[in-house]
């Protein structure tokens, strides 16, 4: 039985590893889960998995979740910091990272730096803090495995067993829907909703990835993280526009071979294969039925409908903090979004001009990483408020 903390329990991942867990209740025992302010999602999570540690963010709630579990064994908190310290708990193997943004980036790292298991979904990680995280890992001998089905999909094609295959590695390509306005005029853009906008045509998300994706920040952030993952240049990852969502990625090797990973639209698959990486487990999903390929389609990404994804590009060669920022630049974005306070072609824009007016500096430091997302926060904060 292997212990795991899943961070973020009641959100798409998190619950769908709980789908996964289901099928392999007597490999995986649930040690922790951590919610934002879901409570009675959690609660019901903590009825059935009997974790010994439930933690919600919000303080305010911790005494209604004691209410809910208080003919139970498992102990109830509160607040970030108990969301660090299960994160790091001796008694636990694997951390499944899945809060959203950059949330997530002091309990991943505490995982890291105890030296655990750490199934990452959270992409904002890398792209905020990738060459520390990374450095951090090897340091720890902490394992890294994506759950993104994208940078999953590229593990599966690497040959795992040579130390040295990244070398023949002449190219990442990762795939992408085009999500739900790929065929939309961009006359039509500025009116889209935020329910519109979370309309994925092939995955069932939250809403902050569900955006992304629609504007193909997601993609970008992909980029850079598969950039720290695999270590592979950056001028040789790139993405293609495939709106069936069966092939997740294709990896290029120096002697003319191409591998490509396929399977359904179901994020139960590459969440399995991190928990039982490198080998498998049985699930309960359906195989591909190889004559859905026959229609498939490959598209470029369009600068003008995409802006995000070259933004991100760009952020990824401008190095430094550049990807952090973009990173913060377009969370605030994206929020104000939700919020109605912008139209969804400003996302970009915000975006934009914070680059434009941020100086990029070096550092490995997670204090001088948290001060240059303060500042990127406040910097955005204000030029939505100027465009709203």
């Amino acid at each position: 039985m292997q212990n795991i903390t899943i961070l973020g329990s009641t959100g798409s991942i998190g619950t769908q590893t709980l789908d996964v867990i289901r099928q392999h209740i007597n490999t995986y025992n649930i040690f922790a889960l951590t919610a934002a302010s879901n409570i009675d999602l959690l609660a019901q999570q903590c009825l059935e998995f009997k974790p010994r540690y439930a933690v919600i963010v919000d303080p305010s709630l911790e005494s209604k979740l004691q209410e809910l579990l208080q003919l139970t064994d498992t102990t109830v908190l509160s607040g970030s910091k108990n969301v660090v310290e299960v994160a790091k708990d001796n008694d636990v193997a694997v951390v499944v990272a899945a809060i959203v943004g950059s949330a997530g980036l002091l309990p991943s790292l505490a995982a890291v730096e105890a030296g655990k298991r750490v199934l990452l979904a959270n992409k904002e990680v890398l792209v905020m803090a990738g060459e520390l995280i990374m450095r951090t890992a090897a340091k720890r001998n902490a394992s890294i495995i994506p759950i993104d089905s994208e940078h999953n999909a590229v593990l599966q094609c690497l040959d795992v067993r040579d130390s040295n295959s990244n070398k023949a590695v002449q190219k990442i390509l990762l795939t992408a829907s085009g999500g739900p306005f790929l065929h939309s005029s961009l006359d039509t853009l500025s009116t889209i909703t935020p329910k519109e906008a979370c309309m994925h045509p092939n995955w069932h998300m939250g809403a902050k990835i569900s955006i992304d994706s629609a504007t193909m920040m997601n993609k970008g952030l992909e980029i850079i993280e598969a950039y720290y993952l695999f270590g592979i240049p950056a001028e040789k990852i790139d993405a293609v526009i495939h709106p069936q969502s069966l092939i997740h990625a294709f990896v290029y090797y120096n002697d003319g071979s191409t591998l490509a990973h396929a399977a359904i639209a179901d994020m139960q698959i590459p969440i399995s294969h991190a928990l039982a990486w490198p080998n498998r487990l049985a699930l309960n999903v359906e195989s591909l039925d190889i004559f859905a390929l026959n229609n498939v389609e490959f598209l470029p990404i369009d600068k003008h409908q995409f802006p995000c994804f070259y933004l991100a590009k760009q952020a990824l060669t401008e190095g430094k903090t550049a990807p952090l920022v973009l990173n913060t630049a377009n969370e605030i974005a994206n929020q104000a979004f939700i919020e109605g306070r912008i139209k969804f072609t400003d996302i970009p824009t915000v975006v934009e001009q914070v680059l434009e007016q941020t100086e990029f500096v070096i550092t490995d430091s997670i204090d001088n990483i948290l001060h240059c997302d303060a500042q990127a926060r406040s910097l955005s904060a204000s030029i939505v408020t100027k465009i709203q």
